[in-house]
């Protein structure tokens, strides 16, 4: 849901997901004048609940001297900056948001300015057709830390502390998929499945439990011959939960990286549940991961087509073809689309489709932003190295995936596309000491061996603060290897301004929480010695760099639509 209003020279641009609501702002130049920043107000509107959000910035003047995790009212020490995300929401609940741009002569002399009020209510995890479900996807954050002490959750001995911390990282990821599964609750059901990796036992639990209510089940595994290959801890995760019966190994292939599950009542498919999500700790409760379901029965049948080509187990030219055979290939529908949802699959015979990604993303009007799980791929690096006006934003596990040479060639490439006023990157990383302006030290990971530590999602965004925004998402990471030798399978969504609201939000919180690990991380601050904090500035100059030429700027105009 989105609402924007505007008053007394100041804009509100508030846009709400399912548990975070972005508000943007802007200032007229009479009002940035003598703007010492925004302090905001949240009234829940189903519970009365009234308080300030706070913060971890303060004046130096009037720092209260808290410790490791201590937050600031923004009342005291507002919000220098010109977006704010809320993240203490929560689904489909209504809210109404104050803001005041504080005025005076000092952190001794604020002064709130006239109101600008927004209401809204945020959107419900589960919708007519799409529901959307991401994970915390920060076990390096402040929260976890403050909550859970750095304690991985399977290292507490309590279950109720050890059940709260998978609960707090799942962030209902876990659930949504154990009641998807749990659908399947009688013998006029079928699920079929498609998993790459396939351990996490609550998960495996939940599909014996949908046999045991008679629904047929038959989930086909990666096991695929190879040292790093999944296929053996699959097999032994299945095992261990009693289901073999119901588990057919693909040894065929480069990677069956799907996480798919399509139900079906009396034969015929309803919905599919798809995303990035393995089905291990880590990529339930550890590096970011979302769940996707569809409930349209027409793109349900086109999942068990699918996975129908997938359960043959060919070699790879035979499945290329079963798969082209599908006719969803390119050539795709043309731009603008209209279409509300395209499905691509792999592996494909050529890489039209991810050219097609390209065609898609290089249409922005106005801004892009994507994830990437292995790097760029150069499609998409030629992308942003445009000279134009579009915002671009990408949330990165890494630059590059190879060899020393590759990373480091990536690493500059990178860089070099950093220099654009429009382009903004955040890569994947803890906060790399404790003390920094009251942070306390992170946890990395929460299990141990791990290949990907941040980022694995796989979507991108095209104008989705527009009219007609489009969302892709799936398994497959933009890479020609994810597009020709992998089993993957990916959604391109038109014109839902719903599931482009959650995306968007859910894309923010990420990246703003990892944007401000990497630049400790490039600033080479390793112990408290080397940290000089970075309090709130004192006066209204905090404004110019958002008003100059560059990405603060173009950030500011987008977000708050002016």
């Amino acid at each position: 849901m989105r609402t924007r209003s505007a008053s007394n020279g100041v804009t509100l641009n508030v846009v709400a997901g399912t548990r975070v609501v972005l508000l943007a702002f802007d200032l007229s130049e009479t009002r940035r004048a003598s703007c010492m920043g925004f302090a905001i107000q949240r009234l829940d509107r189903a519970t009365d609940e009234k308080l300030w959000l706070r913060g971890m910035k303060t004046f130096a003047l009037t720092d209260p001297g808290l410790g490791p995790g201590g937050l600031v009212s923004t009342l005291d020490h507002p919000i220098q900056s010109f977006q704010w995300a809320d993240y203490g929401v929560l689904p489909g609940r209504k809210y109404t948001y104050l803001v005041h741009a504080l005025s005076g002569t000092g952190p001794l002399d604020l002064v709130k300015g006239p109101p600008i009020q927004a209401t809204i209510t945020t959107e419900s995890e589960t919708g007519k057709v799409h529901s959307i479900y991401f994970n915390r996807g920060s076990v390096a954050s402040q929260a976890y830390a403050r909550d859970f002490l750095n304690t991985p959750p399977s290292a507490f001995t309590n279950p109720a502390q050890r059940a709260a911390a998978y609960k707090f990282l799942s962030r209902g990821l876990e659930e949504a998929l154990l009641a998807f599964i749990a659908r399947a609750n009688g013998p006029e059901y079928e699920l079929h499945a498609a998993m790459y990796e396939f351990r996490w036992p609550s998960v495996l639990e939940a599909f014996g439990n949908a046999a045991k209510a008679t629904a047929k089940v038959t989930v086909l595994y990666d096991a695929i011959p190879g040292a790093t290959k999944p296929g053996v801890r699959n097999r032994e995760a299945i095992d261990d939960a009693g289901i073999g019966d119901l588990a057919k190994a693909r040894t065929r292939g480069t990677i069956m990286h799907n996480k798919f599950i399509v139900l079906s009542r009396n034969g015929a498919p309803e919905a599919v549940w798809t995303g990035s999500t393995n089905i291990t700790e880590q990529g339930i409760f550890g590096h970011l991961n979302l769940g996707h379901a569809v409930d349209d029965p027409a793109i349900a049948q086109q999942y068990r087509d699918y996975w129908d080509v997938v359960e043959q187990n060919l070699t790879h030219t035979p499945d290329t073809q079963a798969v082209a055979a599908l006719a969803l290939r390119p050539p795709q529908p043309p731009l603008p689309l209209t279409q509300p949802i395209t499905l691509t699959f792999s592996p494909q015979p050529t890489a039209a489709a991810l050219d097609w990604y390209a065609e898609l993303t290089g249409a922005a009007q106005e801004a892009l932003f994507m994830t990437f799980a292995f790097g760029m791929n150069d499609r998409f690096a030629t992308l942003y190295e445009r000279k134009d006006d579009v915002l671009r934003l990408a949330l990165m596990e890494t630059e590059g995936n190879g060899t020393k040479a590759v990373v480091d060639a990536a690493r500059k490439r990178i860089n070099s596309m950093r220099r654009r006023p429009n382009v903004v990157i955040a890569i994947g990383g803890r906060q790399p000491i404790s003390g920094v302006e009251r942070w306390l030290d992170e946890l990395r990971q929460i299990t141990d061996p791990v290949h990907v530590y941040w980022i694995h999602t796989k979507f991108a965004l095209i104008d989705p603060l527009g009219d007609h925004p489009v969302v892709i998402t799936g398994s497959a990471n933009f890479s020609d290897a994810s597009t020709t030798k992998n089993h993957e399978n990916m959604l391109v969504i038109a014109g839902d301004k719903r599931v482009a609201d959650i995306y968007f939000t859910e894309y923010l919180r990420l990246f703003a929480h990892y944007a401000f690990r990497e630049t400790l991380i490039k600033r080479e601050i390793w112990d408290l010695s080397d940290w000089r904090p970075e309090n709130l500035v004192p006066n209204p100059s905090w404004t110019d760099d958002y008003y100059k030429p560059g990405q603060r700027s173009t950030r500011r105009r987008y977000y708050a639509r002016t």
